[in-house]
C-alpha cells in the first residue's frame, strides 16, 4: 500500500502561461515591471505571497506582497474566465492517472501551492475528483518546502511518509517530500531543470507520464 501525492502546476497541469498573464497585471497594477516568465515560472509551486516576495527580491513577505496577493487572487478568476484558459493537462497525464488509481495498492493525493478554490478549479475542469482521494493547499498548510502538507496527507490517510511517494516539478516539492521523510520523483515536463531536482533530492525523474506509473510502482 502507498500513497502518491501529486502537485499540480507544472506536474499534472500547464498552467504557467495563465499564472504569468495574473502575475503581470498583479505587477502591473501595483505599480511595478512585468516579471519575465522566467521569473514566474521559478516561483510555481510557492505560495502567493511568498512567490511575489520572492520575484521582488524580498526575503520574506511583507504587507505589500499580502496585498499583491489579495489582488492576485481577485482576479485569478476572472482573468481565467476572459481568456478561456483551463490549465490543460500534460499529454498522457489523464492515462497515467486512470491507470494508477485501477491499481487498489495506491491511493492518490495533491499537495500544491495554489488555493482550495484553484485546486478545485482544476478538478472540476478535469474530473479529477474521483483520482483524488486527500489533498493539501496554501489554504491549509505553510508553504512548501515546509513538510505539512505531506504530513497531513499521511495522518489523514493512514499511511507512513515511508509509504509515500511524492511526485513534482520543482525543487520546492523534492524539498517537502525529503523533509518530510517520503520518496521524491521529479517530472522533467514541468517548470524546473532536472539538474535542479536531482540537487533539491530527487530520487528518480520521470520523463514521461507513462515512466512514472513504472517509477511508482517501485
Amino acid at each position: 500500500m502507498k500513497l502518491v501525492l501529486f502537485d499540480c502546476d507544472g506536474t499534472l497541469v500547464d498552467s504557467a502561461a495563465l499564472i504569468h498573464d495574473v502575475m503581470e497585471r498583479t505587477f502591473v497594477h501595483f505599480g511595478f515591471e512585468k516579471p519575465s516568465f522566467e521569473k514566474t515560472k521559478s516561483i510555481i509551486g510557492l505560495t502567493l505571497d511568498i512567490a511575489i516576495a520572492r520575484i521582488q527580491g524580498k526575503p520574506h513577505a511583507d504587507a505589500e506582497a499580502m496585498d499583491m496577493m489579495a489582488y492576485y487572487k481577485s482576479i485569478f478568476g476572472p482573468v481565467r474566465g476572459e481568456t478561456g484558459y483551463k490549465e490543460p493537462l500534460f499529454p498522457g497525464i489523464r492515462t497515467m492517472l486512470d491507470t494508477v488509481i485501477a491499481d487498489p495498492r495506491l491511493t492518490l493525493g495533491a499537495v500544491t501551492g495554489k488555493s482550495r478554490a484553484g485546486l478545485n478549479m482544476i478538478m472540476d475542469s478535469h474530473d479529477l475528483h474521483p483520482h483524488i482521494k486527500v489533498s493539501r493547499t496554501a489554504d491549509d498548510c505553510p508553504s512548501k518546502p515546509h513538510p505539512a502538507m505531506v504530513t497531513e496527507c499521511c495522518d489523514e490517510a493512514g499511511f507512513s511518509p515511508a509509504r509515500t511517494v511524492v511526485v513534482g516539478d520543482a525543487i520546492y516539492d523534492m524539498q517537502m517530500a525529503k523533509a518530510a521523510g517520503a520518496r521524491a520523483i521529479g517530472v522533467s515536463w514541468g517548470y524546473a531543470p532536472v539538474e535542479a531536482l536531482v540537487e533539491a533530492g530527487a530520487d528518480a525523474i520521470a520523463h514521461t507520464p507513462a515512466h512514472l506509473i513504472d517509477l511508482i510502482g517501485e
